[in-house]
């Protein structure tokens, strides 16, 4: 079939792709994946391709080994790069840039990485040491390759965000670096390309990490602990014990005790439901002696 998206494998090819439309000084756009593609990819190639107007949007699809632990799922991340490619043309990608780890890391891997700093060993990075240091790495490599105006991530992968965010304005890269919400499944199950690894009993005990969260919310107006032990609760009624369930500023720092009104925060969650690692957060209110409003199914 003849395919709207250029396809690039190599750095020369993107090059290729991309230079005549930055002498006319439109937008670039960029979409990082790791393939395996789904709705809620979908959703960000849709404000990729509104933020752009009728500039390029460029969807990257690398499965990057540098933020796989040893004994963590690389080999077994699921590819499907034809069905990929199918979605990318639905949602209007202008190139799909596709290398392989050999383009991506010429010498191996790179003596010279992206130091995350000190955000990095919490939350994901207490369970996963070294993990963000490959993210960030491999974040500014593709920004050096498509020299992107804007970046669009999803917020369920909610401090690999604020880590970019806090990259591309300490490193002056340049690139305007945008959260799109979490797409769900009609039972609250944020969608990821890790959800095929869960069998039937699995997927249904797992709907209990978005239930937690909203009980979260609901209990917001009570404080931190309140919030806190809601979730728990819920988490309590699946027998699931979470790496971690905690509360943090947008930026992800410490809550600090509300001395007068309400106060924004977001609550993270993390837990195996059997061997599948699952990762969720939502944005909560705390203090204000009001309920928290309910996010629709697109939050």
């Amino acid at each position: 079939m003849t395919r709207r998206a250029l396809l690039a494998s190599t750095r020369e090819e993107l090059s290729d792709a991309l230079t005549p439309r930055r002498r006319t000084g439109e937008p670039v756009a960029l979409v990082p994946t790791m393939g395996a593609l789904h709705e809620g990819h979908a959703t960000l190639l849709r404000a990729a391709r509104q933020a752009a107007g009728t500039g390029r949007v460029v969807a990257s699809i690398f499965v990057n080994p540098l933020q796989f632990a040893r004994g963590e799922d690389l080999d077994r991340y699921p590819r499907t790069f034809e069905a990929d490619l199918d979605l990318c043309d639905r949602e209007g990608v202008d190139v799909v840039f596709s290398p392989s780890a050999a383009e991506v890391y010429p010498d191996g891997e790179p003596l010279v990485t992206v130091e995350p700093g000190p955000l990095a060993a919490e939350l994901e990075g207490s369970s996963r040491p070294g993990h963000f240091r490959g993210v960030l790495t491999v974040v500014a490599k593709l920004f050096g390759l498509t020299r992107p105006d804007l970046a669009i991530f999803g917020e369920k992968d909610y401090q690999q965000l604020v880590l970019v965010r806090r990259m591309s304005r300490d490193l002056c890269l340049g690139v305007d670096v945008i959260g799109v919400p979490t797409v769900r499944e009609a039972d609250g199950l944020a969608l990821s390309s890790r959800n095929r690894y869960l069998g039937p009993v699995e997927r249904r005990r797992a709907a209990v990490l978005s239930r937690a969260l909203r009980a979260a919310q609901e209990c917001g107006p009570a404080g931190a602990a309140a919030a806190l032990a809601a979730a728990a609760g819920e988490l309590e009624t699946e027998r699931i014990e979470p790496d971690y369930l905690e509360i943090r500023t947008p930026d992800l720092v410490a809550v600090e005790p509300a001395a007068d009104g309400p106060v924004e925060a977001r609550i993270l969650v993390a837990a195996r439901v059997g061997t599948t690692r699952l990762i969720d957060n939502l944005p909560l209110t705390l203090g204000d002696g009001r309920p928290s409003g309910v996010p629709t199914a697109a939050q």
